[in-house]
């Protein structure tokens, strides 16, 4: 299992930045706009994995994005996760042989601040869960992965689940070939530990 990225979702991403950088001393950089009114902000976690902050679109007001549950966010929260298959396609066949769906693969892309295309393909659910535990996968292509592109660095230190029924979050979880530590919770939730320059910080 490689871990791609973290989905941080923020309601307002100007005031999420901000609020991020005060929390971890490390200011993350813009990542860029995606075509679905949502836009980013980055920072790197080591051995090839970043954080995304991610909110609806500044440069677009008024937009209401549905991804990662931002048409109705009111708090930040940590809302997924991705992982990196070696071969995504049958990664997708291979859930689906063990009985858990990862969704459609679609392409999708977004434009860096200094007019750099960056295109992907990763798995879609059709799925309004806040909170989603099991991850979705990722391709980058030829595309330079972000991760590589001189981020900001933190380190993260673990990342850990809870659910209501742990059981089947494992099933589900090994079905795409991911593993975390789960715990019983009263809803799904993510947890992720990061070292930061202020000291070990928890996003949730």
């Amino acid at each position: 299992m490689t871990i791609d990225h973290l989905v941080y979702a923020v309601p307002d991403l100007k005031e999420g930045v901000a609020a991020f950088a005060a929390l971890t001393g490390v200011e993350p950089v813009a990542g860029g706009s995606h075509p679905g009114g949502t836009a980013n902000h980055l920072v790197g976690l080591g051995s090839g994995r970043y954080l995304e902050i991610i909110g609806p679109d500044p440069d677009h007001p008024g937009a209401r994005p549905r991804a990662f549950g931002l048409e109705n966010l009111r708090e930040p929260r940590l809302a997924a996760w991705a992982i990196r298959p070696d071969d995504l396609d049958e990664a997708v066949r291979r859930a689906r042989g063990k009985g858990y769906d990862p969704g459609e693969v679609q392409p999708l892309s977004r434009r860096t601040p200094g007019g750099v295309l960056l295109e992907w393909r990763l798995t879609r659910r059709d799925d309004p869960a806040a909170v989603r535990p099991v991850p979705f996968l990722i391709d980058w292509g030829g595309t330079p992965h972000p991760a590589d592109s001189g981020l900001p660095q933190l380190e993260l230190e673990s990342l850990t689940a809870s659910h209501p029924d742990p059981d089947a979050l494992r099933r589900d979880l090994a079905a795409v070939g991911a593993s975390l530590d789960v715990t019983q919770g009263p809803e799904p939730a993510l947890r992720a530990v990061l070292t930061t320059p202020l000291g070990p910080i928890t996003l949730h």
